[in-house]
């Protein structure tokens, strides 16, 4: 991979975990300044319903933010692009699409396969 596509995935990434940390502090924000007090329990269900589905949400950008992380660090250790199964460069379309990706396509779509077959 060229200096220039590294560089651009760099500041993707960099974008990327910006925007997530925020819209996690943004939820925490929302978390602890809301404290609401419902008479009704259907009002009171309906709001703990939606905190919950937030907290699941947060969790997933939490993870999230994680694996942006992992890929800065395989930027910085120059094995940013190379799968980890077979070893062979991902695809500059894939990382495009997924650029915390650790699999090119090929093993991605076998890993999804034995899933699939694990489930049946």
């Amino acid at each position: 991979m060229e200096q220039k596509d590294l560089d651009h995935f760099r500041q993707l990434l960099n974008q990327m975990l910006e925007e997530a940390q925020q819209k996690g502090d943004a939820t925490l924000d929302d978390l602890t300044d809301n404290s609401e007090m419902f008479a009704d329990p259907a009002d009171r269900a309906t709001a703990e319903s939606d905190r919950a589905f937030t907290l699941r949400i947060r969790d997933r950008e939490r993870k999230l933010i994680k694996k942006i992380r992992s890929a800065i660090a395989r930027l910085d250790e120059g094995s940013f692009g190379i799968c980890d199964e077979c070893g062979e460069d991902i695809g500059v379309a894939r990382l495009e699409a997924r650029p915390v990706t650790k699999l090119c396509i090929n093993c991605k779509s076998k890993q999804e396969e034995d899933e699939r077959q694990r489930a049946d």
